[in-house]
C-alpha cells in the first residue's frame, strides 16, 4: 500500500515577508517586496526593480555560525538554509547529534554562488588561487543548498539538488511526495532557492523578456494577467516544506497544513510551439490533466489555481491552457491567483514559495488578492469571468489548491494540493 504524503512543516524567505507570520500578513493584504536598485541602473539595466528579501546579518546568525559565514557569499545557500531549517522547526522537529535515516532534502536551485563564484574569478585571474579559499567549491556547486541543509540538521536519506529552470520548486515537492509514497523516505524537506542579484538577472534583461516602464513605481511593476502587462520583474528567495507520511505525522501529532493528492512533470520536447524559451501548450494541458488524473479528483473540485503567470504576453495562453485541460471557462473556472504580482519570478525559487503560498491558503482559508491588474486583459476575461481574478482578499473554505509551474527547456510540472481529512 502507497503512503498517503501530508504537509507538516513551511518555511520561507520571500521578497515581501520573511517568515511565515510575516510573509502570511503580507499576501493577505497584497503587500508588494519589489523595490528599485540604484546598482541596476549604474550597470545599464533597463529594468532597475526587483524582488531581493531583507535578511540582517544578526538574522542569518540565527542560521548559520560564525564559521560557517566566514567568506560566505551566497544568497541562494543562505535563503535556502533559513527556509528549510524553518520548515523543520515549524513541523516540531529537533536537530540530533546522530544521522536521521529516515529523512532527506530534494532542494532546487538553478545557479549557486553567483557572486562567490564572481570573486573566485577575479581571484584567479589575478593568478591567486591559493587565496580563493576552502569554501568555493561547497558554495558555488549547485548542491550547496541540500549539503548544507543535509549537514546542519544530520540528513541522512537521499540529499540532492534538482534543477529544471521555473519548475524548479515545483519538480522539487513532486520528487519528495514520490520518493516517501514509494516508502524510501519517512520525511523529505523539499522547496527551492534562487540567488538575486544582476549577475542572475542580467541574461533576462539582454533578452527583453524583463519590464522597463516602471522603474519610477516598482510595486505596481508586476502586472500578471494586466493589460499592461510589459515583461515579469525579477526576484529571489527560497520557500520549503516538510513531507512527511501520514502515518508518522499522527505519531507525532504533528500539525497537518495539507496533503498531497499527485502531480505531474513532464516536457513538451520543444516541438510543436514549443522551444526553449516558449511552452508547447498540447504539453502543458498533458501535463495538467495527467496531474488531476493522477489525484483522482474531477476539475470542478479545484477552488483556485496557483498560476505561474509572470506578466508576459504568455499569461492569456497559460489561462487558455488551464480552460482547455479543465474544460471549464466563464464563472464555471475557479479562482486564479499569482503571487509574482507581489514578489516578482523568483526563478528556481518560484514554484516553492508559490506552493507554501498555496498551502497556506488551504490552512487558512483564504485567497490572496491578485494586484496591479486593475486593467485585465480582454482576451483573458473573454474566456474566463473576472470574478474568478480576485483582487481583494477572499475568506472562504479552500478544499483543494492546483499549482503549476512552466520553465525554459519546454518543461511543466503541477501538483494538487487538499485540505487534509482523516
Amino acid at each position: 500500500m502507497e503512503n498517503r504524503v501530508v504537509i507538516t512543516g513551511l518555511g520561507v524567505v520571500a521578497p515581501n515577508g520573511v517568515g511565515l507570520t510575516d510573509f502570511i500578513k503580507a499576501i493577505k493584504n497584497g503587500t508588494s517586496g519589489i523595490v528599485y536598485y540604484p546598482e541596476l541602473k549604474a550597470l545599464g539595466f533597463s529594468c532597475c526593480i526587483g524582488g531581493k528579501p531583507t535578511v540582517s546579518e544578526e538574522k542569518k546568525r540565527d542560521y548559520l555560525t560564525e564559521l560557517q559565514l566566514r567568506d560566505f557569499n551566497s544568497s541562494g545557500i543562505l535563503y535556502g538554509c533559513m527556509a528549510g531549517m524553518d520548515a523543520w522547526k515549524d513541523a516540531g522537529l529537533s536537530i540530533s547529534d546522530y544521522t536521521d535515516y529516515d529523512s532527506g532534502t530534494i532542494f532546487g536551485a538553478g545557479t549557486s554562488g553567483v557572486e562567490k563564484f564572481r570573486e573566485a574569478v577575479y581571484k584567479l585571474d589575478d593568478k591567486q588561487v591559493r587565496r580563493l579559499g576552502s569554501t568555493v567549491v561547497p558554495q558555488t556547486m549547485v548542491s550547496g543548498v541540500s549539503a548544507y541543509l543535509g549537514g546542519i540538521l544530520g540528513l541522512g536519506n537521499q540529499v540532492t539538488t534538482n534543477s529544471s529552470a521555473c519548475t524548479t520548486g515545483t519538480e522539487a515537492i513532486l520528487m519528495g511526495f514520490n520518493r516517501i509514497k514509494a516508502g524510501l523516505a519517512k520525511r523529505m524537506i523539499v522547496g527551492g532557492t534562487s540567488d538575486e542579484g544582476p549577475y542572475v538577472w542580467g541574461g533576462f534583461d539582454a533578452m527583453r523578456v524583463l519590464t522597463y516602464k516602471h522603474n519610477e513605481s516598482p510595486t505596481t511593476g508586476s502586472r500578471p494577467m494586466s493589460a499592461s502587462a510589459s515583461g515579469f520583474v525579477p526576484g529571489s528567495g527560497a520557500g520549503a516544506m516538510v513531507l512527511e507520511t501520514l502515518q508518522s505525522a499522527l505519531e507525532r501529532n504533528a500539525t497537518i497544513y495539507a496533503e498531497i493528492l499527485g502531480g505531474n512533470v513532464n516536457s513538451g520536447g520543444q516541438r510543436n510551439g514549443g522551444s526553449m524559451t516558449a511552452p508547447n501548450s498540447e504539453a502543458v494541458q498533458h501535463c495538467i490533466k495527467k496531474a488531476i488524473e493522477n489525484s483522482k479528483i474531477h476539475p470542478t473540485e479545484i477552488d483556485t489555481i496557483n498560476g505561474h503567470l509572470t506578466a508576459t504576453i504568455k499569461d492569456f495562453t497559460e489561462i487558455e491552457n488551464w480552460s482547455e485541460a479543465l474544460k471549464l471557462k466563464g464563472l464555471d473556472f475557479p479562482y486564479i491567483n499569482s503571487l509574482k504580482s507581489m514578489i516578482g519570478h523568483c526563478l528556481s525559487a518560484s514554484g516553492a514559495i508559490e506552493s507554501v503560498a498555496s498551502v497556506l491558503q488551504i490552512h487558512q482559508n483564504f485567497i490572496f488578492p491578485n494586484i496591479n491588474c486593475e486593467d485585465l486583459h480582454e482576451e483573458i476575461t473573454r474566456l474566463i469571468s473576472a470574478e474568478k481574478i480576485p483582487q481583494k482578499l477572499i475568506e472562504t473554505d479552500v478544499n483543494i489548491v492546483a499549482k503549476a509551474s512552466f520553465g525554459f527547456g519546454d518543461v511543466n510540472s503541477c501538483i494538487i494540493f487538499k485540505k487534509y481529512r482523516k
